[in-house]
């Protein structure tokens, strides 16, 4: 079964700035929960584009590392870019980032669509742990950017 999670945020920024800071995989770590212990593998260039491969590390279970294969499988610079899981912990992921210029900022807009797989074990996985477990990940990044692009401060990037 195909699972959702749609998150939006205000950052208040310039597009060009917010574009700037998601479109450099190297931040991924910044952005990521500590407790994840978040590791790229791969040397990523400082801006994402079409049919680059990023490795990493990440830890959903404490003390369990996973490893992690995304493809940024499309980019419309400044509007839009996707990444999907070519190998991971998921047995789909298909992750949209969306930014529309608005009066105060860019309204990000994320879309995940993802599925665990292993049937109705994966839906009562997802229904009691997963999906909380994302919910926690997208909190962490909506702190982060707002320590980053706080409301009434200079853009930090």
């Amino acid at each position: 079964m195909l699972h959702y999670l749609h998150r939006t945020q205000l950052i208040p920024a310039s597009l060009d700035k917010v574009w700037d800071y998601f479109s450099d995989p190297r931040n991924l770590d910044e952005m990521t929960p500590p407790d994840m212990r978040f590791h790229i593998l791969t040397d990523p260039l400082p801006r994402m584009y079409p049919g680059q491969l990023i490795e990493y590390r990440v830890e959903f279970i404490r003390g369990l590392p996973s490893p992690w294969l995304t493809e940024i499988a499309h980019v419309r610079k400044p509007e839009y870019f996707v990444d999907e899981q070519r190998l991971g912990p998921y047995q789909f992921w298909y992750h949209e980032h969306n930014f529309q210029p608005v009066d105060g900022g860019v309204l990000m807009i994320d879309k995940v669509t993802y599925s665990i797989g292993f049937g109705l074990l994966g839906d009562f996985l997802n229904a009691i742990w997963i999906s909380r477990r994302l919910k926690d990940i997208f909190d962490f990044r909506t702190q982060k950017m707002n320590e980053i692009f706080p409301v009434g401060g200079k853009d930090a990037r």
